[in-house]
């Protein structure tokens, strides 16, 4: 019961960290709808879960249900979702997979541990990838974990319910990701990177033909963008204070966030926040910040309001998430101007090793009937084959999710007609197999995270002496994960 409840207090608190913002959701590091500067509308409320039956078996005519509970409720990624849910459904009458949709992943959470509570949590869960720790040391009141390993359900099996099983052909990024002790727990399903949009207009007026692609290619580049008869309103560049743009710039570094492997190899019990890697991006961030370059809204983790500043041609360059690729370059061209997405900026006196990924993935809970769990595994397959994940690509920006639906991709001639959406796949690939490239498991993440946040807002705002406040961040970190070890370590 201990644990249990502990799970429930991490749930409250992960959620009380996020904010309100809708970054592909508020802690996971997306954007939300560039176009709409962040508005992801209003949300759903969880419903009941559903009576999945006696045992498994449809009670009378009634569907077994599938309850999946998603992050998101803007019309173009939940009608993406209510369409293959409703396509699944007529080729399998015996289910009945119902979506319910959050406005953002804290959302998820808050009402995840509701759920848990009453003992009734969803069949399919949607969580970012910052709170896998946390979901693969969740357990119920008898010590049972409450979710399943997707690899331990699937068991081998190649079809389900006649879905092909997609998991073997997983994009690499994100199949590292997501196992652990050899096995993927969950289902990877949206997974962006960071990369960076450019204002070619702006740029080719500042006698600039490619988009900067080093720490000081942006300083000289907003230099001579500076020097403009008429430069942007703002300045020059822009991204959403938000502490996944750090995790980034130590994996671009091959520096560890975290002990043991970036916790791949063991539990992570020392946070690392304090680098030299580390204080090298925050000092230039600061920098860039002085020199009237980086423009800082004001707001934590404003992916609409920096999106908005880059869509109204107010800054140059924006780094942000790319799962916002489509709807940045249409913003573009229905705006009147090139947009040109590239890879992050790295610093270029360290040797460049890979950056991250971003987005969700699906778990599914434990303890479900046979027929509950193969029609929660069907769905997922179904819901990430090739023609499926190739189409959420198009929609959105998030990568293609497993190698096939990159090919069809390829084969449709998308890519040719569709350079920036070839990007953050490539910029995933280009990273070398490290820990740091990888990305960290930590518990108590999303918290860290805002640590990470709340100092940057400090030296941006405040004049903090860098190496001073990212060492009291450190401290606060290091306490909030040796809090939550104590718990669950």
């Amino acid at each position: 019961m201990k644990k249990l409840l502990a799970l429930f207090v991490a749930l409250t608190l992960i959620a009380a960290a996020c904010g309100n913002d809708d970054s592909d959701s508020s802690s996971e590091p997306e954007g939300g709808d560039a176009a709409d500067a962040g508005d992801a509308g209003d949300g759903g409320d969880g419903g009941d879960g559903g009576d999945a039956g006696d045992g498994g078996e449809a009670a009378g005519d009634e569907p077994i249900q599938i309850e999946m509970w998603i992050a998101f409720n803007d019309d173009a990624r939940l009608n993406f979702t209510l369409d293959r849910a409703a396509e699944f459904n007529a080729a399998h009458p015996e289910y009945e997979v119902v979506v319910t949709p959050f406005d953002s992943y804290n959302t998820v959470f808050e009402q995840t541990a509701l759920a848990m509570d009453a003992g009734n949590p969803p069949e399919i869960i949607h969580f970012f990838e910052a709170a896998t720790q946390d979901a693969l040391d969740a357990i119920d009141a008898n010590g049972d974990p409450i979710f399943k390993s997707v690899t331990e359900a699937i068991a081998g099996r190649t079809e389900i319910l006649g879905e092909p099983v997609v998991l073997d052909d997983v994009a690499s990024a994100a199949a590292k990701y997501y196992t652990i002790d050899g096995q993927l727990y969950s289902m990877p399903w949206n997974t962006s990177s960071t990369t960076m949009f450019s204002n070619m207009d702006i740029l080719n007026e500042a006698g600039i033909t490619t988009p900067p692609a080093t720490w000081a290619e942006v300083e000289a580049a907003c230099e001579a963008i500076a020097g403009l008869p008429n430069p942007p309103s703002e300045g020059c560049i822009t991204w959403p204070n938000h502490g996944w743009f750090f995790e980034q710039s130590l994996g671009q570094a091959g520096v560890d966030l975290a002990n043991n492997g970036n916790g791949r190899d063991a539990r992570a019990t020392e946070i690392s926040l304090n680098s030299d890697a580390a204080l090298e991006y925050v000092q230039w961030w600061s920098d860039l910040e002085d020199a009237g370059s980086y423009v800082y809204t004001g707001t934590q983790r404003d992916w609409g309001g920096t999106a908005a500043a880059f869509n109204s041609q107010n800054v140059a360059m924006l780094v942000y998430s790319s799962s916002d690729t489509t709807v940045l370059t249409e913003a573009g061209t229905e705006n009147g101007f090139e947009v040109v997405s590239s890879f992050m900026p790295y610093n270029q006196d360290r040797e460049y090793v890979g950056n991250l990924i971003g987005g969700a993935t699906l778990w599914m809970t434990n303890g479900l009937s046979t027929a509950e769990e193969d029609g929660a595994l069907a769905f997922m397959n179904f819901f990430s084959n090739p023609e499926n994940a190739a189409l959420w690509h198009q929609v959105t920006g998030y990568i293609p999710i497993t190698n096939s639906a990159r090919a069809v991709l390829e084969a449709e001639g998308w890519y040719d007609e569709n350079p920036n959406s070839a990007v953050a796949s490539d910029q995933l690939d280009a990273a070398a197999d490290t820990p740091a490239s990888t990305g960290a498991l930590i518990g108590n993440f999303v918290a860290i995270r805002d640590v990470v946040t709340a100092a940057i807002e400090d030296i941006l705002v405040n004049d903090a002496d860098v190496t001073e406040r990212m060492a009291s961040a450190q401290d606060e970190a290091q306490q909030l994960l040796d809090d939550y070890n104590e718990l669950f370590g």
